[in-house]
């Protein structure tokens, strides 16, 4: 039986008199108990524990090889380690994911009072027909990096045209045989190279940029207006995460903050704050408790670590009793 994730196939290379291959074979054959799972049948379409389902818990997907989606239950108390796998079901589509879950006795699905998640349609069918007394809260890292995303469209437009402006100054420069020299700005950048260095400035607050940084935000915000105005939204929605304890109040204050982003004319960020609006209640949850979806995030940080020291997954079957040897 495991009890931590090791690769015998790797013991080779510290003892030289070793097969390791075939010490693999002998370990999955008869030394782990795998011919002997109970699971072993199904293992590789459903894995359900209701033992280890709890009050607080999280779903996500998660691919264990070659791109293959799982959709993964985990208990938050477990802290990632034993006992924190609940589910893990083949796929991410909801009727599937729903037949097994629904494998949990009822009484104990509805004892689970919140799942956190991200904005995937499917995955609130999921918890909303499974645990019919839990609150979902999506996952203010999810909203938040939209916002993100949105921002660094905008920067990465005024790049491109950046971009293309040198281009064709080159090429007028070599057409007149004159030596191309890019205009620069007060901290030695060219237009292209500041907004490729503003990436990971825009990423944090203020209070956090260094001098250089300072210097360079001061210069990206005066020629590129609307890029001040984007990171200042991002700005807003981080700090309603960060600052408010208290749901009504959080309420009021991204409220606020949508009508901010539909007084502005940027269409990606209407595309967030209609995101925001559908899933209005699910996010204001995160409030109740703060709750987020980093312990599935960390849990699949761990399947991936395990799959890299055994050098991938080539039986999944035997990767996935290992796997819930150690968690579930």
């Amino acid at each position: 039986m495991d009890t931590y994730p090791i690769d015998t196939c790797s013991l080779e290379k510290f003892y030289p008199h070793l097969n390791g291959k075939q010490l693999c074979e002998q370990y999955k054959a008869h030394l782990s108990n795998f011919k002997d799972w109970e699971d072993k049948d199904h293992a590789s379409e459903w894995l359900v524990y209701p033992e280890n389902a709890g009050a607080y818990l999280s779903i996500d997907e998660t691919a264990l090889s070659d791109g293959e989606l799982y959709t993964i239950v985990t208990n938050k108390a477990a802290k990632g380690k034993k006992g924190a796998i609940v589910a893990i079901v083949e796929g991410t589509g909801s009727e599937n994911v729903i037949e097994v879950l629904n494998k949990i006795p009822k009484e104990k699905r509805e004892q689970v009072k919140e799942v956190t998640l991200d904005l995937c349609d499917s995955m609130r069918k999921i918890v909303r027909r499974c645990f019919p007394k839990a609150n979902l809260v999506i996952d203010r890292f999810h909203v938040q990096k939209l916002a993100y995303d949105a921002l660094q469209e905008i920067r990465i437009a005024h790049r491109w045209d950046a971009i293309n402006e040198e281009t064709e100054a080159m090429e007028q420069a070599k057409l007149s045989n004159k030596k191309f020299e890019p205009e620069r700005l007060k901290n030695g950048d060219s237009k292209k190279q500041l907004l490729a260095r503003s990436r990971y400035l825009l990423f944090k607050s203020a209070d956090k940029w260094t001098e250089k940084q300072k210097q360079r935000a001061k210069l990206l915000f005066e020629l590129y207006p609307d890029i001040k105005e984007a990171y200042s939204l991002t700005h807003s929605l981080r700090m309603i995460f960060s600052k408010n304890y208290v749901k009504d109040a959080a309420r009021l204050s991204l409220a606020r903050w949508y009508n901010k982003v539909s007084e502005s004319e940027f269409k990606s960020f209407n595309t967030i704050a209609a995101t925001v609006y559908e899933h209005y209640e699910e996010i204001l949850n995160f409030f109740i408790n703060r709750s987020t979806n980093a312990s599935a995030e960390s849990f699949n940080a761990k399947i991936k670590a395990f799959r890299a020291t055994l050098r991938g997954v080539v039986d999944i079957d035997f990767f996935l009793f290992r796997l819930t040897n150690i968690y579930a």
